[in-house]
């Protein structure tokens, strides 16, 4: 019993120390000088690009995130082809390399002395320090959280719902739409919002590909570092607070999506119980 406590404990004051005590440091310091200043930290013109700049990202990376996951999830967990191993190995790759170094490998790509750069220029497309930089390195770092998060749920689900959907004459897509995908609707959003909370807070990847130039090329985190560097530090800790209660609301949504899958899939195995 004792030990318990003990155990109980030291995680309450971990959590205190290392969660709780830093947020509460990140809205004290926001809010120090009033709620005016706080707003007019938040609503001037460079922050408000960074602001824009992250939900732009964001819209692109997280469509083209799901589409992948689905697909290479689909692929991976009900059928077995040449390349499995290797197509899974690449989709845990950004979760090996540094962001910072990928990062630069879009650099040395699409850079103005890059692999690629006589081609842009030649199209007169420009990547690094541009709007595209930070939309693929958000990508790549971003990708594998959808195609992680359904692959051992589907496998663990298995193909028999499948193949008696397609015994009885549904088409594949019909099947993807009817069968599997309502199978795995809690665990596609789970994977959602952990890629969301990714991408609007990635830092390194980005970093390296922007610039750092205001008002065009600085997400949230990016004007964050600026401000502080500059010793703005009531202006760094209001833009912070906006990145901490994204935070906050992704913990709050993945609990709940946790909880609801929990409870789908408890319903489900009751199911199959009876049906036994």
């Amino acid at each position: 019993m004792k030990g318990k406590v003990l155990l109980i404990s030291i995680s309450l004051l971990f959590i205190a120390l290392f969660l709780l005590f830093p947020l509460l440091v990140v809205f004290s310091e926001a809010l120090k000088q009033g709620i005016d200043v706080y707003i007019a930290a938040i609503t001037e013109p460079d922050a408000l690009a960074a602001i824009r700049l992250t939900l732009i990202t964001s819209l692109f990376v997280i469509p083209i995130n799901t589409l992948f996951g689905l697909m290479a999830a689909w692929a991976i967990a009900k059928f077995n082809f040449w390349g499995k191993s290797f197509l899974i190995s690449l989709i845990d790759l950004p979760f090996a390399i540094s962001p910072v170094i990928s990062g630069l490998i879009f650099v040395l790509l699409f850079g103005s002395a890059g692999f690629l750069a006589p081609l842009l220029d030649d199209l007169h497309i420009k990547i690094v320090f541009a709007v595209p930089g930070i939309i693929l390195a958000t990508l790549f770092v971003t990708f594998p959280f959808v195609a992680r998060e359904l692959i051992p749920l589907m496998q663990s689900q298995g193909t028999a719902e499948e193949e008696a959907a397609l015994s009885l004459g549904a088409s594949g897509w019909k099947t993807f739409i009817k069968v599997t995908l309502p199978n795995i609707k809690w665990g596609l959003l789970y994977g959602v919002i952990l890629c969301n909370a990714r991408a609007m807070g990635e830092f390194g990847a980005v970093s390296v590909v922007s610039g750092h130039i205001r008002g065009l090329t600085n997400t949230l985190p990016l004007h964050v570092e600026i401000l502080y560097n500059e010793y703005s530090f009531v202006a760094a800790f209001a833009v912070a607070s906006l990145l901490t209660l994204l935070a906050i609301i992704t913990l709050i949504l993945k609990s709940l999506m946790e909880l609801r899958f929990d409870r789908h899939r408890s319903e489900n195995q009751i199911k199959e119980g009876e049906s036994v």
